[in-house]
């Protein structure tokens, strides 16, 4: 029996496996599918929440502690894989804002990089974007990093790992309660043991809960995104308008998204929404109307009523933990959440103050 059994492939599941085997413990890791493959692939990789000024500071505090540990992480994975992760810090323009005075009060109080510049500096840095703008908010240190590349990079690690069992393709089907414990996880290939499980299954969490009589207030919410193929330094930086975006990559793709829609767990795409990516992609850089549309997905975010996530023990079980309903911000929070988690676990110092997100008095048992 491992001493930690993570239920939940996904960027949450793989960072806390790692960090756990990496301090010394036996973990198993549960993947109904593939590692990496559900929300932690479909998304776009910002480094951080959109307009991070219009969060509330419990996501905040998450988000600054992560946005200064991928560097690290990336390089990392790059050493131990040989795959690369593509962290790239150019920043992020942000164009037509309409609260401005907040986002700048915001920055000032946090101490983040933001300033408002003109048209001249915005377009001497991407030429191509949105013509007419006679300026824009700039942060000069935002981060992106290519997702699909860190989950397979973290996949490979874990999967090289002694102290670790990667089981893909083991669906759980259930979470065996005796004496106030779970003294097993019911799996199509039989039942598994921990002595601690935690359950970081995204948008799936609240479903893997439920027998248990525990409401988690946590629900799929889709979300469309379209890849075109354009040419290498098309566009150099994430540009943010009007709740859109576009984030390049290393070798010339440009990603825009994203939808959200309340679709239960469907994941198919349409063309409606492609259609609408299209027009706000190529609004905020019309050169990609040139540029053929090479992918169209779609991926379940774990939503939950205010985004911030669920993190810690579930109240009445001893050895239950959770680590979900990151909603939009799944993949910004990573690294922190799973470490305030890990710390909790371990019995650490916090990074952070872990009580906005523990789950006594927001579940219902």
């Amino acid at each position: 029996m491992s001493d930690f059994l993570v239920v939940g492939g996904g960027v949450i599941g793989m960072m806390t496996t790692l960090q756990l085997a990496d301090a010394g413990h036996s973990v198993t890791l549960l993947e109904r599918g593939q590692c990496g493959r559900e929300a932690s692939w479909a998304g776009g990789g910002i480094v951080s929440p959109l307009y991070p000024w219009r969060y509330s500071a419990p996501i905040s505090r998450l988000s600054t502690w992560s946005e200064g540990f991928y560097p690290e992480l990336a390089l990392r994975l790059l050493e131990e894989t040989g795959i690369d992760p593509e962290y790239r810090q150019k920043g992020l323009f942000y164009l037509r804002v309409d609260d401005e005075v907040r986002a700048m009060d915001w920055a000032r109080e946090v101490g983040k990089p933001l300033e408002r510049v003109s048209g001249d500096f915005l377009y001497a840095k991407e030429p191509e974007a949105a013509p007419g703008c006679r300026g824009a908010l700039w942060m000069p240190t935002l981060g992106s990093i290519r997702n699909p590349r860190l989950t397979r990079a973290l996949r490979r690690r874990l999967a090289e790992m002694d102290r670790v069992s990667l089981r893909e393709g083991c669906e759980v089907t259930g979470l065996r309660l005796a004496g106030g414990r779970i003294s097993g996880v019911d799996t199509m290939e039989g039942t598994v043991g921990g002595e601690q499980v935690i359950v970081c299954g995204g948008a799936w969490a609240a479903g893997l809960l439920a027998p248990l009589g525990v409401s988690l207030s946590v629900r799929p919410v889709k979300g469309q995104m379209i890849l075109f193929k354009a040419p290498p330094g098309l566009v150099s930086r994430v540009v943010l308008m009007d709740g859109r975006y576009v984030i390049p990559r290393a070798d010339g793709r440009v990603l825009a998204g994203s939808t959200l829609e309340e679709a239960g767990f469907d994941k198919s795409v349409s063309g409606e929404a492609r259609e609408s990516l299209w027009h706000s992609a190529t609004r905020i850089v019309p050169a990609l109307a040139e540029c053929e549309v090479e992918h169209h997905w779609a991926g379940l975010r774990p939503g939950s009523p205010d985004g911030v996530p669920f993190i810690g023990a579930l109240p009445g079980v001893d050895n239950l933990h959770v680590n979900a309903g990151h909603y939009r911000n799944g993949l910004v929070l990573a690294p922190a959440s799973t470490h305030l988690l890990v710390d909790e676990l371990l019995g650490r110092e916090p990074i952070v103050d872990p009580a906005p997100y523990r789950l006594a008095g927001r579940v219902t048992a």
